[in-house]
């Protein structure tokens, strides 16, 4: 059987649905997280249940949704309610498994940026801001980062803290009360990364062809390796063709 070929982006989706448990009840947007999510319920994680913003629970969508609000989410979802019952029923009273959240920088402590690029009051970018992301950063249960691996997307610091990961290490997040566990893996097209007993990112894995020097070349600070470095898997023929045929037949993300 020859080896089947695949993108670093699907390498970054399958990873992360390999992290997802039987059973987990996730809080998900719409791109890669949600391929991520639909992939781990199609093979080792069927009765995953995904929650999404706009108030639907247990979605199970015919097709990619556009958006947290499209109407395919609702379709043989569990339940439906308001945003706020997702928010304070769900999310800030512990029911909440695990949260996917981005931004457009990562430090190294697991802090989050989706607000500006530069100084605050005179940005050279003006990003989306925060949406949920704040809410679930604090409050799920545990928290997975997907993001490309690029340099300007890992500085030492965040240009803002949208979202708290450890700030400036674990008991930092402890003594703020927040009740989640913060941030248990960052997964880039490069490497998986997790925070060490501080709060600070360490390369745990890397994927397949690449390199540490890669790693490092594409991260703002030196960046500790774990010593028990391992590789990640790659994709099956069955995790591609589930991203190529169930999921995103058109290749709006994995091409």
């Amino acid at each position: 059987m020859s080896n089947p070929t695949y993108s670093k982006t699907e390498l970054m989706i399958v990873n992360a649905a390999r992290l997802l448990q039987d059973g987990d009840l996730v809080f998900v947007g719409v791109g890669a997280p949600n391929l991520a999510c639909n992939l781990a319920r199609r093979t080792h994680a069927p009765n995953l249940m995904m929650v999404y913003e706009a108030g639907v629970i247990g979605a199970q969508p015919a097709r990619l949704p556009l958006s947290i609000g499209d109407p395919t989410l609702v379709s043989g979802a569990t339940a439906v309610c308001s945003m706020y019952e997702v928010f304070s029923l769900y999310l800030q009273r512990g029911n909440v498994d695990v949260g996917f959240l981005g931004g457009a920088q990562i430090d190294r402590f697991c802090n989050i940026n989706a607000t500006v690029i530069g100084d605050y009051q005179h940005p050279k970018v003006r990003l989306p801001g925060s949406g949920g992301s704040m809410e679930i950063a604090a409050w799920a249960n545990r928290c997975y980062i997907m993001t490309p691996h690029h340099k300007r997307r890992f500085p030492e610091k965040v240009d803002f803290c949208t979202s708290a990961g450890f700030l400036s290490g674990r008991a930092e997040r402890e003594k703020s009360g927040v009740r989640g566990k913060g941030p248990q893996a960052v997964v880039t097209n490069l490497a998986i990364m997790k925070p060490d007993i501080n709060g600070e990112l360490e390369v745990t894995a890397l994927h397949p062809g690449v390199e540490l020097n890669e790693v490092q070349e594409n991260t703002g600070w030196q960046i500790k390796v774990s010593s028990q470095l391992e590789r990640t898997l790659p994709p099956t023929e069955e995790e591609l063709h589930i991203l190529h045929v169930e999921l995103d037949p058109t290749g709006i993300y994995v091409n």
